[in-house]
């Protein structure tokens, strides 16, 4: 671990001087290697507790990695009069500005731009964040939100430019050719930080990507104080995930099974979705035995608990549904290293549902919310599916969707279900757009897929 943060760092610092050749930088201000370098100090002051005794380890990694020689002082009080503002936390450092204008550069040689300098500097930030973390006796959790948080603000920065996804040669080269051939293709594995940035690339849901994160580098940070011998931070990995239908629980928990395998926490890193009719059953002694059936097969990945509180909300004479849970929560203590439940449903249902037995209770403590979408994020949602699916909207389309999505959202029926609700909506108005062409005697290619105002004015939800 340590030659590779090392490895990067020094990455970083070359990178710098070829950026500085191209005379990006303004003559006068500090070499950019320097400046790359102090931003790296700042960072981890920032990270920094300041309380004394934990400062021991955390002044030695910056003299090691950083090559700055503090005492505990000095580094307390270069910390609060670097990054004690409130500005620090939302303010890119400088010496990233200048990798990204290099990456964007419309100055430089096609030779020049064809390496992308930006996200490999974040990515350092990540790395040696999690590492100076992990350097001492104590993972506190506020280190762990000021680097979420920190990691959050370099990632939004860099989406600003269109930065922020890896820089790859079209990824599904392998995959197209296999079709080509007639071959099944393999779906590739994909690594912790290509799943991350698909998240974060999701429309809304930013507290969720916060949460997720924030237990991304948690791990990472339990894994490295492992590796070197060191007491491990308690850690829940069994959620909750409170929220209102099609808010994006299921997708998020199919994503989160991958990270976890990726993270080494699962072994498969596989889904498994149930509801109570997958756990209970209407016979004495069988609700048991399908419980069990479904935790087989989740072994190894999550298990997905839709509408958890239906478990516990019938408790008349012949009801199975204690059984499920009593019988749960014994697979998860059996199989508590390569099993993780996460249970979904309304937020005031889930209460009800944790508060029904004391062993839910204390197994899922870890609470996600799921907020509803605003219109215009339903409309941003409503154009990616259009794309998707080669549809395109006409102009007179676009305005009547945004303006019939806003309302949806803002009036929030009964019935609202957020983004299954634009999937219906484009399914209907593809339904009514086949229906209007369908008489046509010629059919271009644009009528095909352009979807007209008149056939989202008959859709009704």
């Amino acid at each position: 671990m340590s030659a590779d943060i090392k490895a990067k760092l020094e990455n970083a610092y070359q990178n710098a001087s070829i950026i500085e050749s191209y005379n990006l930088v303004p003559k006068g201000q500090m070499g950019l290697r320097d400046m790359v370098k102090f931003d790296f100090l700042q960072f981890l002051a920032f990270l920094s507790l300041s309380d004394g005794a934990d400062m021991k380890e955390e002044i030695a990694f910056i003299k090691d990695y950083l090559g700055y020689d503090f005492d505990v002082r000095r580094l307390t009080t270069f910390k609060y009069e670097r990054t004690g503002g409130k500005d620090f936390i939302n303010t890119p450092p400088r010496s990233l500005t200048y990798f990204v204008q290099a990456d964007i550069s419309s100055t430089l040689t096609p030779e020049q731009k064809a390496v992308k300098r930006a996200k490999p500097l974040v990515d350092a930030y990540k790395l040696l964040g999690q590492a100076f973390i992990a350097c001492n006796d104590e993972a506190s959790q506020i280190e762990i939100a000021n680097l979420t948080n920190y990691s959050i603000m370099l990632d939004g920065y860099l989406k600003k430019f269109g930065l922020y996804k890896k820089d790859k040669n079209d990824p599904l080269k392998d995959i197209k050719d296999k079709a080509k051939a007639g071959e099944k293709p393999e779906e590739p594995e994909k690594d912790v930080e290509t799943l991350l940035e698909e998240l974060n690339s999701m429309t809304g849901l930013f507290s969720v990507k916060q949460d997720i994160l924030n237990l991304v580098n948690l791990i990472k940070v339990r894994k490295m104080r492992e590796e070197r011998g060191m007491k491990q931070p308690s850690i829940t990995l069994h959620l909750v995930f409170s929220g209102n239908p099609g808010t994006g629980k299921t997708t998020v928990a199919r994503m989160l099974a991958e990270i976890y395998r990726g993270l080494g926490v699962l072994s498969k890193g596989h889904l498994v979705e149930v509801d109570r009719s997958g756990l209970v059953v209407g016979y004495i002694g069988q609700t048991a035995v399908k419980v069990s059936e479904v935790v087989d097969e989740a072994l190894g990945g999550i298990l997905f608990i839709d509408e958890a509180y239906t478990l516990t909300s019938k408790k008349g004479e012949g009801d199975f549904g204690q059984e499920a849970v009593d019988t749960l929560l014994k697979a998860m203590e059996d199989h508590r290293d390569d099993l993780i439940v996460i249970v979904a449903g309304y937020p005031d249902l889930m209460e009800e549902f944790l508060n029904s037995n004391p062993g839910l209770r204390s197994r899922f403590n870890k609470y996600i919310f799921f907020e509803d979408y605003t219109g215009a994020e339903l409309m941003d949602i409503f154009r990616s599916m259009c794309k998707k699916q080669d549809y395109r909207l006409s102009e007179e389309a676009e305005a009547f969707a945004a303006e019939f999505l806003d309302n949806r959202a803002k009036q929030h029926l009964e019935n609202f279900a957020n983004a299954r609700d634009v999937r219906n909506f484009l399914e209907k108005a593809v339904s009514n757009q086949a229906t209007r062409i369908v008489s046509l005697a010629e059919v271009t290619d644009d009528q095909l897929m352009t979807i007209e105002k008149e056939d989202l004015e008959a859709v009704s939800l």
